[in-house]
């Protein structure tokens, strides 16, 4: 069976039932809005027993009416057990393959109709499903997506989907970007794992970049909503990460990869300030590293995500580890800078910037004059140029 996301030890709650199967908890790891007034006044109420899962229900002060978290309203299995189902399909497993999966993790029994209906409805935010029957014409689907884990200091595990940056660089405004697949493609060979256990890490570099004409803007995409979806199966926070990384992979339309490694030393940093004037105030004893969440390929540029919840966006604003990111990834690829996007987002915005305005400062391009020196038409006699005009218009009329 594939490896497709880490599993929750803590959320398989055995209820005891016949067929030996599991009941799987998905209650919201916040208390959720009241959907009948908006009101945030509300407190947990008892659990709701399903046939395959238990319910948290919610009970709103406001309007003294009793809920459960939105999630798959409607539906006979959890959401957990429904979006996994979706991701080894489009990860290019039949249908039947992928049922046989999911009955061998969870012990629930689903259909091969109950799958296909998923898909379906799901389609419009799993975009990876137009791409599916072309991916599969060049790898299988255990070689869609190549995992490595990682030991620096903790185990990330690096994933690629190869069928999809194959297929986005056919692009003719993506080709220019075949550095990148080259270089997530040597990742697992050629990583210098020494660097990540030694050298220090970006998220915990602090860099005054000059920000002032950096514009942040805030939007809503599709990340926010496979966000919003995908983190409503999740019960540890700790594990949020993984579950909405693992979703995009599989079947997002522009995931390429998820925790990418990424580095740079002193001298790189040297070469960006003095030969592309770009303006880095940090000074390193040692090698930098970092790893890029979510890596993008969309709209003719390279886009580094990263997940934050925004109780830790209201704190601080991640502008310098993003720019940071691209700068390595930048050095790494061959890249232009000019070419990379960076963004952190939740379930609810997308904040997306130009790590291009971090370091380079756009100048003026009108020169301004000296005034130890003559202009031009200053060094004409004017009675010269005056019979140079009549003796012009002369000609002409001859």
């Amino acid at each position: 069976m594939p490896k497709l996301i880490v599993k929750n030890k803590t959320s398989g709650v055995n209820v005891g039932s016949d067929s030996g199967q599991k009941a799987w908890s998905t209650s919201a790891p916040a208390v959720p809005v009241c959907p009948y007034c908006s009101s945030k006044d509300t407190v947990r109420r008892g659990l709701r027993q399903k046939k395959y899962e238990i319910q948290q229900r919610y009970l709103c002060n406001a309007c003294q009416k009793s809920f459960v978290a939105p999630k798959a309203k409607g539906k006979q299995f959890p959401l957990k057990i429904i979006l996994d189902g979706i991701s080894y399909y489009n990860m290019g497993f039949t249908l039947a393959e992928s049922c046989r999966f999911l009955k061998e993790k969870t012990g629930v029994d689903v259909k091969d109709a109950s799958l296909a209906n998923w898909v379906k409805e799901y389609e419009p935010l799993c975009r990876y499903s137009r791409m599916r029957t072309y991916g599969l014409k060049l790898y299988s689907a255990h070689q869609v997506i190549q995992r490595v884990n990682l030991y620096h200091r903790q185990v990330y595990e690096f994933c690629y989907h190869k069928a999809k940056t194959a297929l986005i660089l056919q692009d003719f405004k993506h080709s220019k970007f075949d550095n990148m697949r080259e270089f997530l493609e040597a990742v697992q060979t050629e990583c210098p794992h020494q660097f990540f256990q030694e050298g220090e890490r970006a998220s915990e570099e602090r860099v005054k970049f000059s920000l002032d004409e950096v514009i942040v803007r805030e939007k809503q995409n599709f990340a926010t909503r496979i966000a919003e979806l995908a983190l409503q199966a999740v019960n540890d926070n700790k594990l949020r990460h993984k579950a909405l990384q693992n979703f995009m992979l599989c079947n997002d339309s522009v995931t390429v990869a998820t925790e990418v490694p990424v580095y740079m030393d002193e001298m790189d940093v040297a070469h960006m300030n003095e030969s592309i004037r770009f303006k880095i105030p940090i000074k390193l004893d040692k090698v930098l590293t970092g790893h890029i969440d979510i890596l993008q390929i969309r709209n003719g540029a390279v886009h580094i995500l990263d997940y934050k919840p925004i109780q830790t966006t209201k704190k601080q604003r991640p502008i310098a580890q993003l720019t940071l990111y691209a700068l390595a990834l930048s050095r790494l690829t061959g890249l232009r800078l000019y070419d990379f996007k960076c963004a952190w987002f939740d379930e609810n915005a997308y904040f997306e910037f130009f790590p291009l305005h971090v370091v380079y400062k756009l100048r003026d391009r009108a020169r301004k004059e000296d005034p130890t020196q003559m202009r031009f038409d200053n060094l004409i006699d004017p009675d010269v140029e005056k019979k140079t005009q009549v003796a012009d218009i002369a000609g002409e009329d001859a």
